[in-house]
């Protein structure tokens, strides 16, 4: 597949009446600050009937003027502490092409090939790319690349519906709630849990763990598709020992089975550990909850952990239940403790995050990205109604 770069241009927020100003500026939380310091990149592929560029442009002019986020940059307070400057200084857009029909292009396989189908992400100070590739058949590939300090996936879910509001020409609902500083340590602080090694961790600790072709030659892609038939199996069964509790969730019940199945598949020693790193969503954990429309990184994680020779040993049952009680430890207790963590402790004992895209979640550990909710919205990003595909792209580039 051979994709045509037609043009490449900055695309700024047009806004009705009287342009706000771009001196202004939002303070990173620690949420934002913990997060991974990279872009992400998603694909979306859609059939015909699809709009001409010029109306996803004029979209995703109106888009930005209600998330000003995005068209802004990074950069540091007089304090050297990091922010985002909402200078408007706009998003990249690219128009490109290729000659076939997407069907003979077709299932997309995750491979270098992908990162044509989105700008690169090296070098970049644009916070949102976008890039419309189109097929022959009439086809049209969106792909999407943002900068994760702005906002994890709930958020800039919430932009690509509000995105795809905008192409429709209908008003923007629900806006989001922009405030940052909402975060406030307690007086006095309380460090309830542990945050040293799980979000946190020394200078002096942290190494470079590059992604080499050694690597990535070791790496196998397996894409899996799951029955509902066999998901319900799995839930009662993950659920058969919990006492007549409510049953655990189909995500904890498949990663359950999934963590025992690659675990066992790797042949790993008894008495090594295995954890699995899983996303955890704050909005509605928090006392009082936090809106689900506030725009920015609100995601800890939690670290269910085992023995293999105990993962493997126990039934399905044994690995749900550490991890729905690992989930269910990052609390409200949990994301306020590390409220105050960041603000009194990791500064004062010089660390940094652990979350890092330098180093690769490998053997003997997993991680472990839910989409169940948050990206189901994703089919009405451009059109409602499109016949659509999503691509999460993580290959390194």
């Amino acid at each position: 597949m051979k994709v045509r770069k037609e043009s490449s241009r900055i695309v700024k927020p047009s806004y009705d009446g009287t342009p706000p100003p771009t001196t202004n500026y939002i303070p990173l939380s620690v949420f934002d600050k913990v997060t991974y310091n990279t872009h992400i990149a998603v694909i979306y592929a859609y059939r015909p009937p699809t709009p001409p560029n010029v109306t996803v442009e004029l979209g995703l002019q109106k888009a930005l003027s209600v998330y000003r986020e995005w068209a802004g940059r990074l950069r540091e307070d007089v304090n050297g502490d990091p922010v985002i400057l909402l200078n408007d200084e706009g998003v990249r857009f690219v128009e490109a092409s290729v000659d076939s029909t997407l069907d003979q292009a077709m299932p997309f396989k995750p491979s270098a090939s992908l990162l044509s189908l989105h700008p690169s992400l090296k070098g970049v100070v644009e916070l949102v790319q976008v890039q419309l590739t189109r097929f022959t058949c009439g086809s049209l590939v969106v792909g999407f690349t943002a900068h994760h300090h702005v906002a994890d996936g709930h958020s800039t879910s919430n932009f690509l519906v509000a995105w795809g509001q905008a192409c429709r020409g209908l008003d923007i609902n629900p806006l989001p709630f922009h405030d940052r500083t909402i975060f406030s340590p307690r007086d006095p602080p309380r460090f309830e849990f542990e945050h040293r090694g799980i979000e946190y961790t020394g200078k002096n600790l942290k190494k470079d763990y590059p992604l080499g072709d050694n690597i990535m030659e070791d790496i196998v892609v397996h894409k899996v598709h799951f029955t509902l038939e066999f998901l319900g199996k799995l839930k009662a069964k993950a659920s058969s020992m919990n006492g007549g509790n409510k049953p655990y969730s189909t995500f904890e019940s498949l990663v359950a089975h999934l963590w025992r199945a690659i675990t066992k598949a790797r042949a790993l020693g008894g008495y090594e550990t295995t954890h699995v790193r899983i996303s955890v969503n704050g909005r509605m954990r928090l006392n009082p909850r936090v809106p689900p429309e506030y725009f920015g990184n609100l995601v800890l994680w939690a670290f269910p952990t085992a023995k293999v020779k105990d993962l493997l040993r126990e039934p399905l049952p044994y690995a749900a239940k550490l991890i729905h009680d690992a989930v269910t430890k990052v609390n409200n207790n949990y994301f306020k403790s590390f409220i105050d963590f960041a603000n009194h402790k990791a500064e004062e004992e010089d660390m940094v995050p652990t979350a890092d895209m330098n180093k690769s979640v490998l053997c003997p550990n997993l991680e472990v990205d839910s989409w169940l909710r948050g990206h189901d919205v994703s089919s009405t990003i451009l059109h409602r109604g499109w016949k659509h595909r999503c691509f999460h792209s993580s290959i390194p580039g």
